[in-house]
């Protein structure tokens, strides 16, 4: 289902929640942008429901967004942002980043995962060589972003699509038991078309086994790689 051209978002994901729910063992769904970049795709979240998450539930919506990112055959390297630098602040605002972050590695230690960091310090290897040496960020390039609330990921994703020129394709949102995604008032044919896209690789993947090499093999995945490697 693609919906809310028209209506509010609240309005829209409310009656999702309460007739479909969510999948099993999720509480809390989350919101998620693809920003097409020169470097390859972002992914960014949450960006649109949660306004102020608990550690727990941020740590929760990194999960998740790496489930997401997973399915488009790309491995996460995931920062988790913040003003502060591991450690640098002992605010509320930092702890609470950092301690999802260790709630994250508890759950999946597998999983590529840092924070809290600056934006800036987690896309510059030099910063993170000559200081903090020991970050999981140093050894390739980061693709996913997670912000401690919801304006900081709305604000910084809308400066990346009008300043920085990125393409954008979202607001994915994760966590629902179905493929349900939820348009901004007044999208363009294009965000449209690229949210149907989205809602179609979600229903193969919850409906079939395989749906994973289906996708591979389809003009819309090779599609979609190709836009990212070459932007």
């Amino acid at each position: 289902m693609i919906s809310g051209l028209s209506r509010n978002y609240p309005d829209t994901i409310r009656p999702a929640l309460q007739v479909i729910g969510t999948e099993e063992g999720v509480k809390k769904i989350a919101g998620m942008y693809i920003m097409l970049t020169k470097k390859g795709p972002l992914f960014l979240a949450d960006t649109t429901v949660n306004f102020n998450p608990t550690a727990e539930e941020l740590a929760e919506i990194t999960l998740l967004v790496a489930k997401e990112v997973k399915q488009f055959n790309i491995r996460p390297r995931i920062a988790m942002l913040s003003y502060s630098n591991f450690g640098s602040s002992d605010s509320p605002e930092a702890n609470l980043v950092r301690q999802a972050r260790d709630i994250v590695k508890q759950k999946d230690p597998d999983l590529i995962c840092d924070g809290e960091v600056q934006g800036l310090v987690a896309f510059n290897k030099e910063i993170l060589k000559d200081n903090y040496p020991f970050s999981e960020l140093i050894n390739g390039d980061v693709n996913t972003l997670i912000f401690p609330n919801l304006a900081a990921g709305n604000i910084a994703y809308n400066l990346l699509q009008e300043v920085g020129g990125a393409d954008s394709i979202g607001p994915v949102l994760l966590g629902l038991k179905k493929p349900v995604h939820v348009l901004q008032l007044g999208s363009s044919i294009r965000s449209i078309f690229n949210m149907v896209l989205i809602a179609v690789v979600d229903a193969q993947l919850k409906s079939h086994s395989n749906a994973e090499e289906e996708i591979k093999k389809s003009k819309w995945w090779k599609k979609f790689k190709k836009v990212s490697h070459e932007m």
